[in-house]
């Protein structure tokens, strides 16, 4: 399960481009409370910890606990905006959360045990078709990432979220068909995908 993450802040009066703008020049980023039927809440926070914390490579799937006025707010990360040139995030969207919500997340995905995959041992390359997967649970038990095990697994063979098994209390938020997470493909294939791909662009460029 993913860490509760702290973030201090401080409301902000002026909004606006005018007044973000003067924020983000005293190292500070714009940020948003909303959710949970009550008024939004405008805060800001210090941008070198919300870059420490979006380092953490979970911050998107973590409870980040704002402490702002004297208390302390629940919420989710929902949004971050970022600098089109320097990477800089600009504004930040949290869900204020209610005791035992059950939130919508994106939690990543991670291959086990390759080396006892027939197919990979072959040749096969792992070609992945989902990089995360977008989950339903409780906001107290998000998983840090998602395991799939390919151990058994040959050339041609796909790797459907039906055979991954999920954390007791979350399901996937896709339940209407039985979707890929990832295929093993033979190094020909990959080859040929590629080959087609370079011939298209070279005709079009002609």
């Amino acid at each position: 399960m993913s860490d509760t993450l702290n973030l201090p802040a401080e409301t902000r009066e002026g909004v606006g481009k005018g007044a973000s703008r003067v924020l983000r020049r005293e190292g500070r980023v714009p940020a948003v409370i909303y959710g949970n039927k009550e008024e939004p809440l405008s805060i800001h926070v210090e941008a070198k910890e919300l870059v420490r914390l979006l380092g953490t490579g979970h911050f998107m799937n973590s409870i980040v606990e704002i402490e702002v006025g004297g208390k302390k707010l629940r919420t989710l990360p929902k949004d971050v905006a970022f600098h089109p040139v320097n990477d800089r995030p600009l504004h930040v969207d949290f869900l204020r959360l209610a005791r035992n919500a059950t939130v919508h997340v994106n939690v990543p995905v991670v291959f086990a045990n390759e080396e006892a995959s027939p197919g990979l041992k072959k040749g096969g390359v792992l070609n992945v078709v989902r990089h995360d997967l977008e989950l339903v649970c409780d906001a107290n038990s998000i998983p840090d990432q998602i395991e799939v095990d390919v151990t058994g697994t040959e050339v041609g063979d796909s790797i459907h979220i039906s055979a991954v098994k999920l954390p007791k209390g979350v399901e996937s938020a896709i339940s209407d068909r039985d979707f890929t997470i990832a295929t093993i493909v033979a190094p020909s294939a990959m080859k040929s995908a590629e080959g087609d791909e370079e011939g298209t662009e070279e005709a079009t460029a002609e």
